[in-house]
């Protein structure tokens, strides 16, 4: 070993396992060793958030007696930070040479050829990985580490996406499915527990019909069968002496958020045309449900989202900013700032005036009329989280309903057939172990 030597190594190290005691070794062989670990928001880009978080990641990997020194990467192409460093050698397990990655491969290959730094690649440890090891872990792990993942998410990613989930077969499609789209992982990071489809898959109205015990039913239903995080629809949460027991069963099941709107009476759909007798709450009466949920929750992990009205209500910029502030000062986690425009124009305006306040917590789009709107601008514009709220239902009614109507019409089911999923889909997508 000669120890002027410098070898770089790029880790995650999840769950430090023998594949990367087996790398780091090498690695000694060859000169110091510096470990690149990458950074929360490095591993997001490209795979899902791991279970320690960096700092927790770090201590674990600088207390390995190869290891010399620890640094952070915040990205996964390697180019700013082998500039910097000019190892003389780079070691990577030769994995990297079958999938997405070929191309940062190639990219590596070409920095370190402009100081003759040398590429070394042991052979992948084979039937050992991270991502085997917390998928175990996550099927078994405890609600607390369920919980705090959503603001974990939201603290490393550009945007954190929801979709609805109305059962536990749509919560294991959010849970499993996942697209490659440019050499990019695409994938849903949670799920959103929603008043309007718990309660129309029940053939229940969406206005407080549904209790919230039910809702709980139906919420750790989907939490058997699910890791991911849990954001719950809980209207305008009810009354005050109430929210302490709605808290706890939802940190009991495992809920990463709560999202509750400041409009008081019966419930109405916000995204109804005619609001007529629907009334916002007083902006301080609704702060004291903020404080109240605040004060119960048992961990800080658990977030409490509060969903302005105003814009549909017809109240205008200046109110929900006013009422933003409030929620903000109250203890508010993040700020959903809802709106029926077919555009995203009112929302961008109130994130604008808002970033001006110098209030910094994230906010929360829910494009269900303004749908033509991009991630990309919703980040451009401040957005942290964006939560598709019904499409998954909106999609299987008319494939059931037209489904129905071919057998009628054929008296059998053969032309149906040709239009739906083989039964096996389905066995498959529920684990049987």
């Amino acid at each position: 070993m000669n120890k002027k030597k410098i070898v770089y190594v790029p880790l995650a190290v999840d769950i430090l396992h023998k594949g990367h005691i087996n790398i780091i070794k090498i690695a000694k062989n060859y000169g110091r060793v510096i470990v690149g670990l990458l950074t929360d928001k490095a591993i997001v880009k490209y795979k899902e958030l791991t279970i320690l978080n960096f700092e927790e990641r770090k201590n674990l990997v600088k207390n390995l007696k190869y290891i010399d020194q620890v640094v952070a990467q915040d990205n996964y192409d390697y180019e700013e930070i082998l500039n910097r460093i000019k190892p003389n050698y780079f070691v990577h397990g030769d994995d990297w040479k079958f999938d997405n990655r070929k191309i940062v491969r190639k990219k590596v290959i070409k920095i370190l050829k402009k100081w003759n730094g040398r590429l070394i690649e042991p052979k992948y440890t084979k039937d050992v990985s991270s991502s085997i090891i917390k998928n175990k872990i996550l099927e078994l792990s405890s609600t607390s580490n369920r919980v705090s993942r959503l603001k974990r998410l939201m603290d490393s990613k550009d945007i954190t996406r929801i979709l609805e989930s109305h059962n536990s077969l749509t919560g294991l499609i959010i849970e499993n499915i996942k697209i490659n789209n440019n050499k990019k992982n695409l994938e849903f990071d949670g799920m959103w527990s929603s008043s309007l489809t718990d309660s129309a898959t029940k053939g229940l109205p969406d206005n407080s019909s549904l209790s919230f015990s039910a809702r709980i039913s139906s919420l750790n239903d989907m939490m058997d069968v699910t890791t991911k995080p849990i954001v719950f629809d809980a209207d305008n949460g009810g009354q005050i002496e109430h929210l302490p027991f709605l808290i706890r069963s939802l940190e009991r099941s495992g809920a990463s958020a709560i999202i509750m709107e400041d409009k008081v009476g019966l419930k109405k759909n916000s995204l109804f045309k005619n609001q007529a007798g629907t009334k916002q709450d007083k902006p301080t009466l609704f702060a004291k449900k903020i404080k109240k949920i605040c004060n119960t929750r048992q961990s800080q992990d658990f977030m409490v989202i509060a969903r302005i009205e105003s814009f549909i209500l017809g109240k205008g910029l200046k109110d929900a900013l006013h009422r933003a502030e409030i929620y903000s000062k109250a203890g508010a986690d993040a700020i959903l700032i809802h709106s029926k425009e077919k555009t995203p124009s009112e929302i961008f305006s109130f994130a604008r005036e808002f970033r001006k306040s110098k209030n910094f917590i994230p906010l929360v789009s829910v494009p269900s009329t303004y749908s033509k709107v991009y991630e990309k601008d919703l980040v451009k514009n401040g957005f942290k989280l964006v939560i598709y709220a019904n499409q998954l239902l909106r999609a299987a009614y008319p494939a059931m309903l037209n489904t129905a109507k071919t057998i009628l019409k054929n008296k059998r089911a053969f032309e149906a057939d040709k239009k739906i999923i083989p039964i096996k889909e389905i066995i498959n997508l529920i684990k049987n172990d």
